[in-house]
């Protein structure tokens, strides 16, 4: 899928994760039903994001609790006839431990080289190789376009003030509980009230403050671009994952400024409102090395 992935369309079937500890060992599971030993993974319900189904199955399937982190491959097969897909994530343990249950009799952490000699299934061992191509700590940042506002032209006081209207209000809802699943925990945002509404809720969760920057806003970054990219950088060299509420004349420029500096292709950056950008860095010189792209988690009517 390359190094940008939409993974939140809904004929996606599964989602899984390559869940891994501090000490560098990775989770496989062995399902009594098939005998075979593999990755943790599972059906995405009905109404449910592809990132909830993987934290949902990584804790009913090892009762490990997991912070998700870059999407990793997308694997196809068929079974009994039908197409299926599984999107898999890098995952980091938190908290837990395991039981065995109906579908899983028993589960190991193991080094990645041993994890993949005891892998029934060759695309597992592909999601494996894509794990290791970066080191499993990362900086993350969590690139968020405001939700739906009212239109402009029916408002009538400052832009700067316009708000979220319902539909924007159920986007940010959303927003509220797709994010956690990635370890938000620090809120920055642009200048208007649009952008601070859409992530004042999941502040409030976490009992935290939007701290609010305006170099990430349009009206900043059409003057100065770079002092943007640097303060995204700066942000995320601090400690935790922070989630950046913005505009849509900010996102796809710094995006891509910010690949072409590290090399990274991205060929497309979008920005619909509601959406996010997951942004993995690699620690050493804050390369930009993963960028996944999430639409609005908003459940269609």
């Amino acid at each position: 899928m390359g190094q940008r992935a939409d993974v939140s369309h809904r004929s996606i079937a599964a989602a899984g994760a390559v869940a891994w500890q501090e000490d560098g060992t990775v989770a496989v599971v062995h399902r009594p039903r098939y005998d075979d030993w593999t990755l943790p993974k599972g059906k995405v319900d009905a109404g449910e994001t592809v990132p909830h189904a993987a934290v949902r199955e990584l804790a009913e399937e090892t009762g490990f609790r997991v912070v998700l982190s870059r999407h990793l491959n997308t694997i196809r097969y068929s079974v009994q006839g039908s197409a299926k897909r599984v999107d898999y994530f890098a995952a980091k343990a938190v908290g837990g431990s395991f039981e065995p249950n109906e579908e899983v009799d028993e589960l190991r952490w193991l080094p990645v080289d041993k994890a993949r000699e005891i892998l029934t299934y060759p695309q597992d061992a592909d999601v494996l190789t894509e794990f290791t191509r970066l080191p499993a700590v990362t900086a993350t940042v969590l690139l968020v376009r405001h939700a739906k506002a009212g239109k402009r032209e029916g408002w009538t006081g400052p832009d700067i003030e316009r708000p979220l209207s319902p539909a924007g209000r159920r986007q940010a809802a959303a927003l509220r509980e797709l994010l956690p699943l990635f370890g938000a925990n620090r809120m920055y945002s642009a200048p208007p009230a649009r952008c601070v509404q859409t992530i004042a809720g999941l502040a409030e969760d976490l009992g935290r403050t939007v701290e609010v920057e305006p170099s990430l806003g349009e009206q900043e970054y059409s003057s100065a671009p770079d002092a943007t990219l640097r303060r995204l950088r700066e942000i995320a060299s601090s400690e935790g994952i922070p989630v950046v509420s913005s505009q849509g004349g900010v996102i796809p420029g710094l995006i891509s400024a910010c690949a072409k500096e590290s090399g990274l292709d991205l060929p497309e950056v979008r920005a619909k409102k509601g959406s996010v950008w997951l942004l993995t860095f690699v620690h050493a010189g804050l390369r930009l090395a993963a960028a996944d792209y999430y639409p609005s988690p908003l459940p269609k009517p």
